[in-house]
């Protein structure tokens, strides 16, 4: 018999005693396994979605709730400003800003924000049209991959938006529906998560919700018609029923296609209201661009946040409990190391006659030695596989409420180098628990053991 099947044999000869070293070891390595998967995929989401943006410019309230809401759609907004109050920095020739986002926020179909804005967040993102085209009027949407696979919504649908950002038929809007334009690629960013259209779209909507009369330029129009061919005035001007922030965007070229900025400009409406404005400064470097945030908070009624700074007072917030559970796993993959060795070392007690024999049989001290060890690292692998087995599971109902909650996805899944470094972790705790019983084993005495039988 080979000295693997043996020590397999001897380690499933005593299942209550394998049961509770195997799940004790396998509970360590899954809750590490766990904590680092977790870590790893949401410091991916938060760095993919920083997305070069320098500062976000809101409501006045909390920082971290204005980033999470504005970048990560995770949180509610601190409130709205006025389009007057963010001109600054709309302006196209403003020196320090490169490019600025505006954005207008407040509804949502099934979870998934509708989101009111220009053909620029689509640059920051690195997003591009997959299927039909981008939103060019009035009502008419273009939405993320993952809306789309998770709606079904398809090119030509159709649908109501509700008031706020959960579903709810009590809050639905039932004066006119979006129409589905366009499908954009998926990005493994936050727009796969967004319905995006015009914040003309965003302010209409909101007007017909609080009852206000019609401008002169919708007179004669029929609301409740589709709105993908017809254009709409707004305010008395002619805007096509387009968006646009004041930053020339004609020639830009969206997947391949020339989707030309419409001549909207939303500087012409400074009555309006707008949730946040995203800025990338032209230099990171630029003294007044650092000293920008400052400025704002101290001399205007807007507040500017910087979402790098935000979202590492975020990790430090986070890290706190998840260095407390890691040195919880890792105190319990000790003890399991530690039940390990008790139970190598007791089972010598009750097979010391065993390993004499196979002594007297021909088999060497080296043997015995190697046997022992056997013992311990197929434990060990026992244990990293239940482990590994464990933390996916978690995972992936951890997905699944994530999903649900803040339509985010996680690869609960996914496989990398932190399980063959727990699995190399798993063999040496399997090898240090069984130096000692094995090397006991390696120095038995033939002749004292037979001669007390």
């Amino acid at each position: 018999m080979s000295l693997l099947k043996l020590a397999w044999k001897n380690i499933i000869h005593n299942p209550l005693n394998l049961l509770l070293v195997v799940m004790l070891f396998a509970l360590g390595v899954g809750l590490i396994n766990f904590l680092l998967t977790v870590n790893e995929q949401l410091k991916d989401k938060f760095d993919k979605n920083l997305a070069g943006i320098d500062m976000v410019v809101g409501a006045k309230g909390s920082p971290l709730q204005m980033i999470l809401c504005n970048m990560y759609h995770i949180d509610n907004p601190t409130g709205n400003i006025t389009v007057k109050e963010a001109k600054p920095f709309l302006n196209p020739r403003h020196p320090l800003i490169k490019k600025a986002v505006p954005l207008s926020l407040g509804d949502s179909y099934e979870g998934f924000r509708i989101v009111g804005t220009d053909y620029s967040i689509l640059d920051i993102y690195n997003a591009e049209i997959g299927t039909g085209n981008l939103w060019k009027h009035n009502l008419e949407v273009s939405i993320g991959k993952a809306v789309a696979d998770k709606t079904g919504l398809k090119i030509g649908d159709t649908f109501l938006s509700s008031h706020g950002f959960v579903q709810d038929d009590d809050f639905a809007h039932d004066h006119a529906a979006f129409k589905v334009a366009g499908i954009l690629k998926e990005t493994g960013s936050v727009v796969d998560q967004l319905i995006l259209t015009n914040s003309a779209t965003v302010w209409e909507v909101h007007e017909h919700e609080e009852g206000e009369e019609e401008t002169a330029a919708h007179e004669g129009h029929d609301h409740e018609q589709d709105h993908a061919g017809h254009e709409h005035g707004h305010e008395g001007h002619d805007h096509a029923g387009h968006d646009h922030s004041g930053h020339d965007h004609s020639g830009h070229d969206h997947a391949g296609h020339d989707h030309a900025e419409p001549a909207f400009n939303l500087l012409d409406h400074e009555d309006k209201e707008i949730t946040a404005v995203l800025i990338q400064f032209k230099s990171r470097s630029n003294f007044q661009a650092l000293n920008m945030p400052r400025n704002i908070n101290q001399n205007t009624d807007m507040m500017a946040a910087s979402p790098a700074i935000e979202i590492n007072r975020l990790y430090d917030m986070i890290g706190v409990g998840s260095r407390a559970l890691q040195m919880l796993a890792f105190l319990i993959s000790i003890v399991s190391a530690i039940s390990i060795f008790i139970s190598l070392f007791n089972s010598l007690k009750s097979r010391k006659y065993e390993l004499a024999l196979i002594r007297v049989m021909g088999g060497k001290p080296a043997n015995l030695f190697t046997l022992i060890i056997l013992e311990g690292i197929i434990l060990a692998v026992i244990s990293f596989v239940i482990g590994i087995l464990l933390s996916h599971i978690a995972l992936w109902f951890m997905a699944n409420n994530m999903s649900e909650s803040y339509k985010y996805s996680f690869s609960s899944w996914s496989f990398g180098k932190r399980e063959l470094y727990l699995f190399l972790f798993s063999l040496g705790i399997g090898f240090l628990a069984s130096i000692i019983p094995a090397w006991r084993a390696y120095r038995t005495d033939i002749s004292e053991t037979l001669s007390k039988i």
